[in-house]
């Protein structure tokens, strides 16, 4: 029985058989089978395009793989392809650690974390998840194997969306931390030659920072954001006597089931982002926030991505290097001028990345975007900005891609063959495959 699947954008839906591994034996059962159409794996679906989709194929939905062992001694966490962070961060907080990087939702295997070597907002003082990691397991059409940096295949692995095998196991170091609690500085900046120069000075005074930006804001006010710093906090910055370790986030509500077309339009998220502007200060510091409203603040909402009705949206995000900060300004100008929807916009700083080929971030800025399908001139507006990041030597994150074009992608990351002979060595009879792999000619 087929089952139709899409990315967490809920775009081009494409029909698989899915079939659900309990053990890293099963499951190895199952790639030395696959045929056809090939396999491709599949965790927690957060992915926003086609990566974890195989049209007229076998997907292996790995969430049942989430076995985990700690060593507190050390911070190493061994850990089932299948688990969440989510789920290691319930037991790991209460015990004073924490993930070594976290992207912007925690319900994410860490399969998925390695194979799209996933950032957060500590990318340019810890890099990315893929950094941390010591070692995995992939299981191929040859039978499993155990991979660890400098294996040129291991970095193959690392972000390499899941085509040189299915990540079984692997391990990876955490992080120390003293509470639960978040220290955050926030600030309100003008407009985005603002936010560069106060991201510029102050971003490595912090461990984690991000900024929203109003795409909406037009004139001298384009660009214009709000920055969002902070570090764990220390036990001795808490007040009161409860447990400073506490933690147990809480999705508190859910999207409807069904959202109509053209609920998020220009006057709804201009009405949005003009109060979430005026509700920032314009400057604290030291404001205490949990772990889950300061790294995951749209996991609160159950099923969030229904809102943007029932034709889905694009993820979009670049990244383009230091020195390139004029393609960027060029970016967002376009699209405050056209007056693109955009109900949520970030922007960061990406420090040293890793030796992956395919990993997406390199020193310099990126900037993410959820657009509502849909909007006139959009696709001819998205081709034009790939045009300009590849042309600065940037390069788009495939773990969001719904929609770029081969030719583009090979101008974007210049390191392509060398992981097509890496993933070819592994992986010969072209077994794992996916429909981003078939678009992008992968």
């Amino acid at each position: 029985m087929t089952t139709p699947l899409t990315g967490w954008a809920r775009t081009a839906p494409t029909p698989a058989t899915v079939v659900r591994p309990r053990t890293a034996e099963a499951l190895a059962a199952l790639v030395a089978k696959a045929s056809g159409r090939g396999v491709v794996a599949r965790g927690l679906g957060r992915s926003y395009g086609d990566a974890a989709q195989n049209a007229g194929g076998l997907v292996l939905d790995c969430t049942r793989l989430r076995h985990w062992t700690f060593d507190e001694r050390s911070g190493l966490v061994t850990a089932g392809g299948g688990a969440s962070l989510h789920d290691l961060m319930a037991t790991l907080v209460p015990r004073g650690w924490f993930v070594p990087v976290s992207p912007g939702t925690r319900y994410v295997t860490v399969g998925g974390a390695i194979a799209a070597d996933v950032h957060g907002k500590n990318h340019h003082r810890d890099s990315s998840f893929g950094a941390h990691v010591r070692s995995l397991t992939l299981v191929t059409p040859a039978g499993a194997r155990v991979l660890a940096p400098p294996d040129p295949l291991f970095w193959a692995t690392v972000g390499g969306m899941g085509l040189t095998g299915v990540i079984a196991e692997a391990t990876f170091s955490c992080v120390p931390v003293e509470t639960s609690r978040m220290r955050v500085d926030i600030e309100r900046t003008a407009d985005l030659d603002d936010t560069l120069d106060v991201m510029t000075r102050t971003d490595d005074r912090y461990r984690y920072t991000v900024a929203w930006i109003d795409l909406l804001a037009r004139g001298a006010r384009t660009g214009r954001g709000v920055l969002t710093r902070g570090d764990h906090a220390r036990r001795g910055e808490l007040p009161g006597h409860g447990d400073p370790l506490a933690y147990a986030p809480a999705t508190r509500l859910a999207a409807p089931p069904w959202a109509p077309g053209g609920l998020l339009n220009p006057l709804t998220v201009r009405a949005f982002n003009e109060v979430w502007y005026r509700r920032a200060p314009r400057e604290r510091r030291g404001l205490m926030q949990g772990i889950a409203p300061f790294f995951h603040p749209l996991d609160g909402v159950r099923g969030w991505n229904r809102m943007y009705g029932p034709r889905g949206f694009v993820q979009y995000q670049f990244a383009v290097p230091f020195g390139a900060e004029p393609t960027l300004r060029r970016i967002v100008a376009t699209l405050s001028a056209r007056g693109v929807v955009s109900f949520l916009t970030v922007l960061k700083r990406f420090g040293p990345g890793t030796p992956a080929p395919l990993s997406f971030p390199i020193p310099g800025w990126t900037l993410a975007l959820d657009i509502p399908t849909g909007q006139s001139g959009l696709a001819a507006l998205l081709r034009g900005f790939d045009e300009q990041v590849a042309e600065a030597g940037g390069r788009v994150y495939l773990a969001k891609d719904s929609r770029l074009h081969a030719t583009t992608l090979a101008a974007m990351y210049p390191r392509l063959d060398e992981w097509r002979e890496l993933r070819a060595a592994a992986d010969p009879g072209g077994v794992f495959r996916s429909d981003l792999a078939r678009r992008l000619d992968l």
